[in-house]
This record gives structure tokens, sequence and C-alpha cells, in this order.
């Protein structure tokens, strides 16, 4: 019973994980174009620097993923990544509030 306990954890962690991994690509989608506007000489507004910053924080949520998939190797660091991860956000779970705020 507690190996399928375990086994379905992983599993509905899996698909939480994939699930936040497509909103953010689907949330990236408009990022080229809005990239090139000032390339192509346009200005950006105050809304589009603040979409763009939006953007730049969703990539960076997302480019970890993508630069271990890329590697050769990778599928053999995926369960070190995994426990990496894990340990950065138990080590920021435990840290005390008044350390976290500015």
């Amino acid at each position: 019973m507690a190996k399928a306990s375990v086994v379905s954890r992983m599993l509905a962690s899996q698909k939480r994980q994939a699930r936040g991994f497509v909103a953010d690509v689907v949330r990236m989608r408009g990022l080229m174009p809005l990239l090139m506007k000032n390339r192509n000489g346009d200005k950006w507004t105050a809304n589009e620097k603040s979409e763009l910053l939006d953007q730049l924080r969703v990539l960076s949520r997302v480019s970890p993923y993508l630069l271990f998939l890329l590697l050769p190797g990778s599928a053999l660091l995926l369960p070190v990544y995994a426990w990496w991860l894990d340990r950065r956000r138990v080590r920021r779970a435990a840290r005390p509030v008044s350390e976290t705020l500015p």
C-alpha cells in the first residue's frame, strides 16, 4: 500500500509540474513579437514593458527545464536535478519570514 501511495504522489507531482510548464510556455507565446518591436524601430509602451518583464520572468522559470533536456546524458541527471530543486524549496520554506522581506 505504501508503494502505491508513493507512486501516486510522484505521478501527481509530475502532472502538476507538466501543467505548470505548459501554462508557462503558452504564456510566452507573444514574447518574440514583443522583443522584436524595439528592434524594428518602434518604442515599447509602459504596458508593453511590464508585459516584457512578465514574459522574461516566465522564461526564467522555464529555462532550467529546457537546459537539462538539451544536455547530453540529461536523462541520467534528472533525478539529481529533481533532488536539487526540492532541496532549494525546502531550504526556502524553512527560512524565517524576516529574512525573505527586503
